[in-house]
């Protein structure tokens, strides 16, 4: 039975042609670019052209603008704690209600050590509340503005051009965060026009083809940022530690291939909106942030009545890997923060699967997910004390909220 990987949000199969490219850097490159002999000046040159083909692929204006870490997780700290060790005087940070754990916990632990932070909330969407979130910036005390690029779990775009060019407008010294996890690789970043009033974007390889346990962090020049590892003198003195050559390697090389592959974004579109006709065929299913701007790789469904853990059972069953949500907090029996924060009803909440596609995903994937779906659901629905079986439809105490 032919495996169907639907979960590449949560990480994507690393291109043979990424793993062909790190190999000499585990054998005979295998030198330190921090030493001086002859040697290992080839290991330090192939640092600084990943550096800089990194940079071109962003857009940004200087390659020193990349900071290589180890993932995504590992650049949103840099970034927000690097500005708060550099300007102690502000103690206000802006976030919204529905963003990765990596960023979420980070500001519970800040608010603990006496930061106030705002979390912005989202419509029925996922949409972000623009007028809540101007309203939130203080000038003179908010210290940095962390919204992320595309929600991993149901894919919804913020309009980060335009936000951060509201902070900018407002106070100019307050600096704006965005978590590109999701996009970087999947849509056009252009740091130096698009995205001027950036002034850290953080992204990690693996979400884009490229290995597990690198990442990068841009941080526009002249920007304050204090280093969060300290150690050598490596990365221009902001990451202690010897840089992980074969993986950045992978990681300039993967985007080298997203950029080849730009055009098929239009394709894999069209799989996307596919797969939601047909689920839609399915009664009471709902797609969480349908109208809003989206990855056009991302689907998030929620299915009434049944539980998710069930529905992805039978999927492994089928051979069709898909996902309950964020793959950080996939261990937890607590419904989506980000699904509640967007009110989705309880009779759906549990019952939300994530697919998510990447540039290997085919129709025949789509069309063999389809061919399941109705079953799996119908069989669960059997077994839900919220499903009227006589009926076919759901009980009236379930309390069916249609958006």
């Amino acid at each position: 039975m032919k495996q169907i990987y639907l979960d590449n949000n949560a990480t994507t199969r690393v291109w043979p042609e990424v793993v062909e490219a790190m190999l000499p850097y585990f054998g005979e490159i295998y030198f330190n670019p921090s030493s001086m002999y002859e040697c290992a000046k080839e290991a330090a040159s192939a640092l600084e052209g990943s550096r800089e083909r990194v940079a071109r692929y962003l857009g940004a204006a200087h390659a020193s603008e990349i900071l290589f870490t180890s993932c995504a997780t590992e650049s949103n700290s840099t970034a927000i704690r690097g500005a708060a060790w550099a300007n102690p005087r502000r103690r206000h940070i802006v976030t919204s209600a529905v963003e990765h754990p990596a960023v979420l916990s980070l500001c519970e632990e800040l608010e603990r050590e006496g930061y106030e932070v705002d979390r912005i909330g989202v419509n029925a969407l996922g949409e972000i509340d623009v007028k809540g979130f101007v309203r939130a910036l203080r000038p003179g005390e908010t210290l940095v503005v962390s919204l992320m690029h595309a929600n991993n779990e149901t894919g919804v775009l913020f309009p980060i051009e335009r936000l951060s060019s509201v902070v900018k407008a407002t106070d100019a010294g307050i600096l704006f965060h965005t978590d590109a996890t999701q996009t970087v690789g999947k849509l056009p970043i252009d740091l130096t026009h698009q995205l001027k009033g950036v002034d850290f974007l953080s992204f990690s390889g693996h979400k884009f083809h490229g290995p597990k346990g690198v990442g990068g962090l841009y941080i526009r020049k002249g920007t304050a940022c204090r280093p969060f590892l300290y150690g050598g003198h490596q990365e221009n003195g902001r990451r202690g530690g010897t840089e992980n050559i074969p993986y950045i390697v992978g990681l300039a090389r993967a985007c080298e291939i997203a950029q080849a592959n730009a055009a098929d974004v239009s394709r894999l579109a069209a799989l996307r909106a596919r797969l939601e006709e047909g689920l839609k065929r399915i009664p009471y299913v709902v797609i969480n942030g349908e109208g809003a701007e989206r990855l056009p790789t991302t689907t998030n469904a929620a299915f009434h009545c049944i539980e998710g853990e069930g529905i992805l059972y039978q999927l492994d069953v089928a051979g069709i890997c898909a996902s309950s949500g964020s793959a950080c907090t996939s261990g937890s029996l607590e419904p989506s923060h980000v699904l509640r924060a967007m009110g989705v009803p309880f009779t759906a909440v549990h019952g939300s699967i994530r697919f998510s596609m990447s540039h290997e995903t085919t129709a025949s994937d789509i069309d063999r997910v389809l061919e399941v779906m109705p079953g799996i659901v119908a069989s669960l629905r059997k077994l839900s004390p919220y499903w009227d079986r006589e009926k076919n439809c759901p009980r009236r105490e379930a309390l069916i909220v249609e958006r």
